[in-house]
């Protein structure tokens, strides 16, 4: 039996491929296993220093598998024990993570994408908030998303209408960060996250948690934490080559991963 996630080392980054073409990408419960064990392993790799994820096939992931779950009678166990733990690995993984949404992304699977630190789609793409069409709200950490890169007014639209969002509107309106070529999708995520691979890894996840952050804290809390993390980043060893390859006017070499 072919596994649901494929996995496919770089040099540098772990290029995941979402593998349930047939159903476009839909989880089940043996994905979500998949899906958590390759991003246990890349964490536990100390020559990964970056994610991407995508999908197969015509699409980036379609969220939950109906199919799977047709007679569950508790959906927020079944969020519980799949979605928010696949959401909590992805923002807690110790290196950066970049989504390539090759093509439809409904449901959670927009949830999936927007859980990633950077996302590009093809300008074929499209983000669909399909909860309301099945009487649900958004979730998958897709409710806490929307509001925050897209704005409240945008974001209840896409909420309570559900209507398709073209990836060149997405990244319009914030949502991504870019859209590209089809033809050109595959060739500029794996550019950029090697380009995150070959960066200060500390300071990036830094980086990642600072700005997330931020909306709980007040300005005096949020620049006493600037401070705290930045005298930690200072005496490290990546500060050190990232100032002696200014200086020196070369590309810098940075050490290990954490």
């Amino acid at each position: 039996m072919d596994e649901p996630v494929r996995v496919e080392p770089r040099e540098g980054f772990w290029r995941l491929v979402l593998d349930r073409a047939d159903r476009l990408n839909a989880f089940d419960r043996p994905m979500h296993g998949a899906l958590a064990a390759a991003l246990d392993r890349a964490a536990a790799d100390r020559d990964c220093r970056a994610v991407l994820l995508t999908g197969a096939g015509r699409g980036f992931c379609a969220g939950q598998d109906l199919a799977a779950v047709e007679g569950e009678v508790d959906l927020g166990r079944l969020l519980a024990q799949t979605w928010n733990p696949l959401v909590r690995r992805l923002r807690e993984l110790p290196v950066p993570t970049v989504a390539a949404v090759n093509g439809i992304a409904a449901g959670a699977g927009v949830a999936l994408a927007l859980a990633c630190d950077l996302v590009l789609a093809a300008k074929s793409a499209r983000f669909f908030m399909a909860f309301a069409k099945l009487a649900l709200i958004p979730d998958a950490g897709a409710s806490w998303h929307l509001p925050r890169l897209v704005g409240p007014a945008r974001a209840r639209a896409l909420a309570l209408l559900g209507d398709p969002l073209p990836a060149e509107e997405a990244e319009r309106t914030g949502l991504i960060w870019r859209a590209v070529e089809d033809a050109t999708l595959e060739a500029e995520a794996e550019a950029v996250a090697a380009r995150l691979a070959q960066g200060p890894t500390a300071a990036l996840v830094a980086t990642r948690r600072l700005l997330e952050e931020s909306w709980s804290r007040s300005l005096e809390e949020h620049l006493e934490e600037e401070a705290r993390l930045q005298g930690e980043l200072g005496r490290a060893s990546d500060y050190a080559e990232g100032v002696r390859a200014f200086l020196e006017k070369r590309p810098a070499r940075f050490g290990a991963r954490p």
